[in-house]
């Protein structure tokens, strides 16, 4: 019998209609490449096998080898390693172009996204599972208590949806909170004139104290007088969650910030 282990955040689905539907809501086709985080058991890893062209599953547990081994997925590679720690680079290089399907860790869903967004050039679209609370706040709307960096980044990087709401008794062990499979797809033409490092960089900052002005934030990186003299006060006095990801865009362009950076 199998021992979940709570450090690693094992949540895992056997519903195969469920683990159908994933695949399904992922758009996941015959031509396609997909790299999976958290094979856990390798229910959801089988399901992305049949659909799929080729699978690339990592597993940071390497108790779960034997099990995973034994399904005997022919088009399926296996990595028993920490995801946090593989260079993507080397990972772009090697698959070119790939989709994301993950039912993620809650502990570590925000890392794991900012990782592919922020050092993957190759990866086409994420659908992924998360807690329900999150995927609120990576469709969030400006001006909403769920709107943050996290959906600012996302929207910057393509465009989010929630396909489906998945109850916390689909679970085993079961969680305390329910989850949803959100897809984002990646537009690579979207502020293509935009350093997105410093970008990322230039929002983390504006939300840095989050009851505070951007006149009080930005101030950490840009001198008060740059700001003012670029900016007019009324838009000063705002907090970061009420602009939108646009107006973020034009606030960086404005205020050249990379040359602060």
């Amino acid at each position: 019998m199998f021992n979940f282990k709570k450090k690693f955040g094992q949540n895992f689905i056997s519903d195969t209609n469920l683990l159908k539907a994933i695949v399904a809501d992922a758009g996941i086709n015959e031509d396609d490449v997909v790299l999976e985080i958290g094979a856990g058991a390798g229910a959801l890893t089988k399901e992305l096998s049949l659909a799929s062209k080729r699978v690339v599953s990592y597993e940071i547990d390497f108790e779960l080898k034997e099990q995973l081994l034994s399904l005997g997925l022919k088009n399926v590679e296996f990595r028993f390693e920490d995801f946090m720690k593989a260079n993507l680079k080397d990972l772009d290089a090697e698959l070119r172009k790939f989709e994301v399907v993950a039912n993620l860790p809650y502990y570590i869903t925000t890392p794991i996204i900012f990782k592919l967004l922020e050092e993957s050039e190759k990866v086409s679209s994420l659908s992924i599972m998360v807690q329900k609370e999150v995927a609120e706040r990576i469709i969030a709307k400006a001006g909403g208590k769920d709107y943050g960096i996290l959906t600012v980044m996302i929207n910057f990087y393509g465009n989010a949806a929630i396909s489906r709401i998945v109850k916390r008794q689909m679970f085993n062990p079961m969680p305390n909170v329910d989850s949803a499979m959100v897809t984002i797809k990646i537009d690579k033409n979207k502020f293509v004139d935009i350093d997105k490092a410093k970008f990322g960089k230039f929002v983390k900052a504006c939300f840095s104290m989050r009851r505070k002005t951007l006149l009080n934030n930005l101030s950490t990186i840009i001198p008060k007088e740059k700001l003012k003299s670029v900016l007019d006060e009324e838009t000063l006095k705002r907090r970061a969650e009420t602009f939108s990801t646009d107006e973020f865009v034009e606030l960086f362009r404005k205020l050249n910030v990379c040359q602060y950076q």
